[in-house]
């Protein structure tokens, strides 16, 4: 049992108390406060921003504070502190004797979305104390909190120690990347390497965009300028804006982008970024770009590469003029003097350079998307840790229509879920359809039995033959009728779903044998990832019978039907203790079931001590809300 489990016990096996922000938090406006009007210094001064507006001499908060950012487009944003701050545009969140200000954090965290949508205003967007004074928050014991946040800050510091050594992966990777692309362009001491000038790699002059400011268009042609140049591509979604088909067409009669071209920034901050054109979209650029476009004699991704080396980069500072901006003239960059080895050089040093870059790539797509993922995956179970200690109920998997790829990641998801929780609170209280399948049997009967053929089982013989668990078939079936037939795999559960009485209807067996089974028709047939003796033994438990009481209807024939069973609620342990309970139940299934070992009181004295312990082991408190 955890910590977490043993407070919930001790503190609120009953759940616990919601209450408003309002009554379990001081909250305080802030104190408006212009960086004209402040001393400089190293307190931060929170405003309407997700980062500080400028930093003063002052504090009015110290110790353990939340903000929420007041106005601007990050209005709403909450933000947790432990250093002196200034509270300007904004207000602040501090606990009470009721709660820790951490716990707070996270739950107001975990409402992100909620404040932001609280905004109100029309150009300037704004989030007051009483956009969300009255939200209501679970409220446990002190000592609860103090033990979720700790549980919570061990994920945020796993997380960021991931973060970090992603960075530096992708950070050594792209070094590793520059020494041979380097290496490659300059090395030229071994080898028989012209050098030239930059214009004679290419078919045409360079060129740029009109240096005309355009009428930009809602709909029309994507017009680029210098931002959409960047870590080696174009990128369309960084576009100025759209241009006019017409204005495009003169555009063109200077230049026409196409594929396999290079470009390079000439003017502006970000002078000497370079981009390779992937793409037959029509599009046009401004005159921060210049255009090159190689001939035949040389490679488009050689010259992409050469672009981005020590080398050139250095002589683009070298040779560009400084004003208010770096600029780089056309003509200038035309006679810088370049390495130009034979075509069938260049391709194959293309070829392994665009293998570095592909690598880096890759890293630096992941790395934004593991954190991204990472940051999910914590507010993911941040929020059902706060859910499972405030309801007792795990977040429900979502029932919309996905696809399977979608459907096996929710899954994985929501087992680790599971996982999470039985290690933070030792047993889970879930739902059957939150680890199982369930289906209906088959249609076969009793006149298609055979001695030899498909193992099989009839649910008629859950009342008369089988126990806990199974891995003999007493009876078989043909191929022919088998194929008509529904199968059980190893390890399912299949339980008969119609009887005679309530006693009996529900009455189920493990399958444990090697072979798939046929199985009959009256029938569950429940394909899980959990202990499948454990699960039978609760199936044949107390706790289980008064759930099972409730679904059963009819009079003459008692039926369950199978989809019900979904919303059983089984206490669930790790499948470690459910291994050990197993042991220890099936010590006492061997004791009771063999009568050579005493007398038939004994039996019977033994076989009521299994029935006690058995419900006693499976029996968990639930946590009611």
């Amino acid at each position: 049992m955890s910590r977490l489990d043993e407070l919930i016990q001790e503190l609120c096996p009953d759940g616990v108390e919601y209450d408003l922000l309002k009554n379990i938090s001081e909250m305080q406006r802030g104190t408006s406060l212009t960086k004209k009007n402040a001393t400089s210094g190293n307190i931060p001064v929170v405003s309407g921003g997700r980062e500080p507006a400028f930093y003063c001499d002052t504090n009015n908060r110290d110790g353990e504070t939340i903000t929420v950012a007041g106005s601007g487009a990050g209005a709403g944003y909450v933000q947790y502190w432990i250093e002196p701050i200034f509270v300007s545009d904004a207000f602040s969140v501090k606990s009470n004797e009721k709660t820790t200000t951490k716990y707070l954090y996270y739950c107001l965290e975990g409402k992100q979305d909620f404040i932001y949508s609280t905004q109100k205003g029309g150009g300037v967007p704004h989030v007051h104390i009483s956009s969300i004074e009255n939200m209501k928050l679970p409220v446990p014991p002190l000592e609860v909190q103090r033990e979720i946040v700790r549980i919570l800050d061990s994920f945020m510091e796993l997380t960021a120690e991931l973060i970090a050594k992603l960075t530096a992966e992708l950070t050594a990777r792209k070094k590793q990347y520059e020494f041979y692309r380097d290496e490659l362009l300059n090395n030229n001491q071994n080898v028989n390497v012209r050098v030239g000038k930059l214009i004679d790699m290419l078919s045409q002059p360079i060129t740029d965009g009109p240096h005309t400011t355009p009428v930009l268009v809602d709909d029309g042609i994507p017009f680029l300028s210098a931002e959409a140049v960047s870590d080696g591509k174009i990128h369309f979604d960084k576009k100025r804006g759209n241009i006019t088909k017409e204005f495009d067409e003169e555009c063109c009669k200077k230049y026409k982008p196409q594929r396999n071209d290079v470009f390079m920034v000439k003017s502006g901050s970000t002078t000497g970024k370079v981009g390779y054109v992937d793409t037959d979209e029509r599009f046009n650029i401004w005159s921060p770009i210049a255009a090159l476009r190689v001939n035949d004699n040389n490679s488009s991704r050689y010259l992409f590469h050469l672009l981005q080396s020590t080398s050139v980069q250095n002589m683009i500072k070298s040779k560009a003029s400084h004003g208010s901006q770096p600029n780089l003239g056309m003509r200038v960059l035309e006679q810088f003097e370049v390495p130009m080895p034979p075509l069938d050089v260049q391709i194959k040093i293309a070829e392994v350079l665009d293998n570095f870059d592909a690598i880096c790539s890759d890293l630096n797509i992941g790395l934004p998307a593991e954190i991204e993922a990472r940051q999910k995956q914590y507010e993911y179970y941040r929020d059902a840790l706060l859910t499972y200690a405030a309801t007792g109920k795990i977040i429900p998997r979502q029932t919309d229509r996905q696809t399977d790829r979608q459907t096996d990641r929710q899954t994985d998801r929501h087992n680790a879920l599971i996982k999470l929780c039985q290690y933070v609170f030792g047993v889970v209280l879930v739902k059957l359809s939150d680890i199982a399948m369930i289906t209906r049997g088959g249609n076969f009967q009793k006149k298609d039995f055979t001695d030899t053929g498909v193992p099989c089982i009839h649910y008629g013989q859950m009342y008369t033959h089988f126990g806990i668990y199974a891995t003999e078939p007493l009876k078989y079936i043909s191929e022919d009728v088998a194929k008509k037939s529904k199968m059980a795999v190893k390890n399912d559960i299949v339980m008969a779903v119609t009887s005679e009485n309530v006693e009996d209807v529900c009455k189920c067996t493990a399958w444990l044998g090697n072979e798939n089974i046929a199985v009959s028709g009256h029938t569950a047939i429940i394909h899980h990832n959990q202990n499948a003796k454990y699960l039978s033994y609760y199936f044949h438990s107390a706790m289980f019978f008064a759930q099972k009481k409730r679904l059963a209807h009819g009079t003459k024939v008692i039926e369950v039907t199978p989809n019900t069973l979904n919303d059983i609620v089984i206490p669930l342990p790790s499948l470690a203790e459910q291994e050990r309970i197993v042991g220890i139940l099936d010590r006492f299934d061997a004791l009771c079931h063999d009568i050579s070992t005493g007398l038939p009181a004994e039996i019977e004295a033994r076989q009521k001590q299994y029935e006690y312990y058995r419900d006693t082991l499976l029996n968990f408190k639930k946590l009611e809300k």
